[in-house]
C-alpha cells in the first residue's frame, strides 16, 4: 500500500513530471504549488490515494440527454426552471444525466464564445438554478478553453495591455508558415487588432470573435483549473473539454494533438483523480478515429471520449440500407481501457461532422450522403484545407429530418428508420447520449437558418413549452410517439447487465443489412445479441447464425416475443430492432 507519504510523493512526482513535459523552463516545484492551490483552494483537500481506473464510475442505467439552457422556453419562467421542469416529468427515471450547454455570458456561436466563465448566463438562470439540477441528475458542463470572446474582459485587458491577459492570447505573423495547421472552418486564420502596443495578429481557430489563448503562459491553465473547480463546486460532476484538440499552436506544426496538448489533458485527468469528488473528464475532439481514440492516452487522458465516428457511419447505413462500413469499423474498435468509456451518439448541438468518416466512406459514398441530407432540407459546412481547397466539415440537419428516406429518395419508414437509428447506438459499449431535438422528433428549423445566416441554426430551435407539452400530451404526434417510444427502449436498455458501459461486445458479421453486436455482462449471467435491421427490406436470420444457446429461454426485450433455439427463423420487419436476451 505505501505510506501517506509515499501516496502524496506519487502524486506530487507525476504532477511535476507533468508540468516538466508542458513547461519545461520553469520551476516546477513552484509551478506544482500554483496548481494545487488553483484546483484545492483554502479549505479543500484532496483525496490521500488515487481514485483507481475502474468500471464503477458508470452503469448500465446511465443515459444523458444533451441540451442548451435555453432550447425550452415560454417567455415568463426561467429556461432553466423550464429545463429542470422537463426533465422531472418527461425524463426521470429513463435518462439521469444532462449536458447543459454553455450556460455563461456569451457573444455568438451559441455560448462557444464565452465573455465570462464565473457567471451563468442572467436570460438562463443563475448559479443557484445549475446546481439544483446537479443535486438531482448528473450533470455536465463545458469548459470553453479554447478561445474565449472577443467582446470578453480578459480579451479587451489584453488589447489595453493589462496584465495579466496581455499575454494570454496566441499572436502570430501573416508572414509565418501556417500551411500546415489544420482547421475546422474556411475564415482567414489570423485577426489584424490593434492593442496599445501596436498592431498584433491573434490566433482564431474557429471565428474571429473566438480569439484562441495561448496555453504557453501557465497562467491560461491556472485560471481554467479555478474555472475547473468552480463548476465542482457547483455540482458538475462531467466537465467536456471542448475543442481541446487545438489547444497547444507551435508555429510550423499542424497545430492539433500536440504532445503539450496531450499533457494537459494527463494533468487534468491527474487532478479529477485525486479529488474528492468523482468527476469524469470528456474530451471533445471531432477528428478522424484514431486521432480521437488517442486522448484515452494509456488510461491516464480522458475518461471519456465522444464516438465521433459513429454518426457518419449510422448515417450512411440508414441512407445506404447496408451496415457494412459500420460493421467493419466496429469490428475494429477497440474496448474501452479500463477506468474509461465511449459516449455514443448519432445528433448534437452541431452539425453531424464528416471528418471522423475519413478513410471509412469511399469519396463518392460521401458524395452521396450529402446529396441525400441536401435533398431532405440539410445544410453542408466546409472547412478550409492546407492545399486552398475546401471538403464538407459537418452536415447540418437535425436527425429526425436526416431519416426522411434513404438513398432512393423519400418514403413511408421515417418514423421506423429514425427509432432504429437510436437503438443501435443505445446497444454500444458505452453511454449514450441524446439530442433534446433528436429525442422530440424536430424538423428541419429552416427560419433560423436565414434569421441568423448560420447553417448550425437548422438543429437549435427554441421550443415553445405550452405547445410541446401539447404536443406531448397527444399521443398521436410525431414528438409524443418519438419520446414514448426513445423512453421505453432507454428504460428496457437501462435494466440490461449486459449494456454496460464495458460489458464485453464482439460485432456479428450475419447480413450486410443487419447491424448485429453480442454483449455479455461483466458478471458473465446475461448474454443480449443485439440486431439491428437498417434496411426498407424484411429479412430473415437463423437462430444458428447467432449461437444461441439450446436449453435456456431467450426473449426478445423490445417485443416479448420468445426465441426459440430449435424453433424456426427469426424475422425481422423494415428497420425493426431485436434485443435476444438469456435474461427478460
Amino acid at each position: 500500500m505505501g505510506t501517506k507519504a509515499d501516496q502524496a510523493s506519487g502524486f506530487g512526482a507525476r504532477l511535476g513530471q507533468l508540468i516538466g513535459q508542458i513547461y519545461p523552463h520553469l520551476d516546477r516545484d513552484i509551478l506544482a504549488s500554483q496548481v494545487v492551490e488553483a484546483f484545492w483552494p483554502e479549505e479543500r483537500h484532496r483525496r490521500k490515494r488515487r481514485r483507481a481506473a475502474g468500471n464503477q464510475q458508470w452503469s448500465e442505467a446511465d443515459a444523458m440527454v444533451i441540451t442548451y439552457g435555453n432550447t425550452i422556453v415560454d417567455g415568463a419562467h426561467k429556461p432553466l426552471d423550464l429545463l429542470r421542469d422537463f426533465l422531472h416529468e418527461h425524463l426521470a427515471g429513463v435518462v439521469n444525466g444532462v449536458h447543459i450547454l454553455p450556460f455563461f455570458p456569451y457573444t455568438s456561436d451559441d455560448g462557444f464564445a464565452v465573455t465570462d466563465y464565473r457567471a451563468v448566463n442572467p436570460l438562463l438562470g443563475d448559479w443557484q438554478d445549475i446546481a439544483r439540477i446537479g443535486s438531482e441528475f448528473l450533470l455536465m458542463s463545458d469548459l470553453v478553453l479554447n478561445h474565449v470572446s472577443s467582446q470578453s474582459v480578459w480579451f479587451n485587458a489584453y488589447l489595453q495591455g493589462h496584465a495579466p491577459y496581455d499575454r494570454f492570447f496566441f499572436e502570430a505573423s501573416p508572414d509565418d508558415d501556417l500551411s500546415q495547421v489544420v482547421r475546422p472552418r474556411t475564415q482567414p486564420l489570423l485577426r489584424e487588432v490593434e492593442t496599445a502596443d501596436g498592431p498584433r495578429h491573434v490566433w482564431c481557430t474557429f471565428s474571429h470573435d473566438q480569439v484562441d489563448l495561448d496555453f504557453s503562459n501557465p497562467e491560461v491553465l491556472l485560471e481554467f483549473l479555478r474555472v475547473m473547480r468552480l463548476h465542482i463546486d457547483q455540482g458538475v460532476r462531467i466537465i467536456r473539454l471542448d475543442a481541446v484538440a487545438f489547444l497547444w499552436k507551435e508555429v510550423g506544426t499542424n497545430c492539433i494533438h500536440l504532445p503539450q496538448t496531450h499533457a494537459i489533458v494527463k494533468l487534468m485527468r491527474l487532478l479529477a483523480d485525486y479529488a474528492t469528488e468523482p468527476v469524469i473528464l470528456l474530451t471533445e475532439t471531432n477528428v478522424p478515429n484514431a486521432e480521437n481514440l488517442s486522448y484515452f492516452g494509456r488510461g491516464e487522458e480522458a475518461h471519456a471520449v465522444y464516438n465521433f465516428t459513429l454518426p457518419p457511419l449510422v448515417l450512411h447505413a440508414m441512407l445506404s440500407g447496408s451496415a457494412r462500413h459500420l460493421l467493419r469499423w466496429q469490428g475494429a474498435m477497440p474496448p474501452a481501457q479500463m477506468g474509461c468509456a465511449y459516449l455514443n451518439f448519432t445528433a448534437s448541438h452541431d452539425g453531424i461532422g464528416m471528418r471522423p468518416a475519413e478513410g471509412k466512406l469511399t469519396p463518392d459514398e460521401t458524395a452521396q450522403v450529402i446529396a441525400a441530407v441536401q435533398d431532405f432540407g440539410g445544410r453542408v459546412s466546409m472547412r478550409a484545407l492546407p492545399d486552398g481547397g475546401q471538403s464538407a466539415y459537418e452536415l447540418n440537419i437535425t436527425w429526425y429530418e436526416a431519416m426522411k428516406g434513404t438513398f432512393a429518395g423519400e418514403d413511408a419508414h421515417q418514423f421506423e428508420r429514425f427509432i432504429a437509428s437510436q437503438t443501435l447506438v443505445m446497444a454500444l459499449e458505452g453511454i449514450p447520449a441524446f439530442y433534446i431535438h433528436a429525442l422530440l422528433g424536430t424538423p428541419n428549423d429552416v427560419e433560423g437558418v436565414e434569421k441568423s445566416g448560420h447553417n448550425r441554426a437548422i438543429n437549435r430551435a427554441r421550443l415553445d413549452y405550452p405547445a410541446l407539452q401539447a404536443e406531448l400530451a397527444d399521443p398521436n404526434s410525431r414528438t409524443a410517439r418519438v419520446l414514448s417510444e426513445l423512453r421505453r427502449r432507454i428504460g428496457i436498455r437501462g435494466a440490461q447487465g449486459a449494456f454496460h458501459p464495458n460489458a464485453t461486445q464482439f460485432t456479428l458479421q450475419l447480413d450486410d443489412r443487419i447491424f448485429g453486436l453480442w454483449r455479455q455482462s461483466i458478471d458473465r449471467r446475461q448474454s443480449v445479441f443485439a440486431l439491428h435491421n437498417v434496411s426498407a427490406q424484411s429479412l430473415k436470420l437463423r437462430p444458428e447464425q447467432i449461437n444461441l444457446i439450446e436449453g435456456e429461454l431467450w426473449t426478445d426485450l423490445l417485443t416479448g416475443d420468445v426465441i426459440d433455439p430449435a424453433g424456426g427463423a427469426i424475422e425481422f420487419s423494415p428497420y425493426q430492432c431485436r434485443w435476444i436476451s438469456n435474461q427478460s
